[in-house]
């Protein structure tokens, strides 16, 4: 989009998101889970998680600050496609949920509101680098 290269360390940033958003399952499975509706539960969940995710992202890009705008969405777009990639590759072959269950939390008609979350994750980067110019 700029002309230059990805820096992989917009990548590697990624990772720790990983651990925020297993902790954040962990939670909920763990506690406020146990006391309300699934549904309650993940959307709960869902806004704890870009809650966190999101501070995190402003570290980071107060830490890496993206040289433009069209950097900082190739940033969230990079983030999201790993981060969907790492939710059906982990879900189905590692955890062994079948595909029409991870595909369950897309459909915000029924409540579940994971795409808020993706779409949250995209624009962070660049919404962080507005605010900071």
């Amino acid at each position: 989009m700029s002309g230059m290269p990805f820096d992989v360390r917009y990548l590697l940033a990624w990772i720790p998101m990983v651990a925020l958003a297993v902790g954040n399952g962990i939670l909920r499975v763990t506690t406020y889970g146990r006391h309300m509706p699934e549904l309650r539960a993940h959307q709960l969940s869902t806004l704890l998680g870009a809650t966190v995710i999101g501070a995190y992202v402003w570290l980071a890009m107060r830490r890496l600050p993206p040289a433009s705008p069209a950097q900082a969405l190739q940033i969230g777009l990079a983030w999201v496609i790993l981060t969907v990639a790492f939710e059906f590759l982990f879900g189905h072959f590692v955890a062994k949920h079948p595909w029409t269950r991870l595909l369950q939390d897309y459909d915000l008609r029924a409540g579940r509101v994971w795409v808020l979350f993706l779409l949250w994750l995209a624009v962070a980067p660049w919404i962080f680098r507005r605010c900071a110019r």
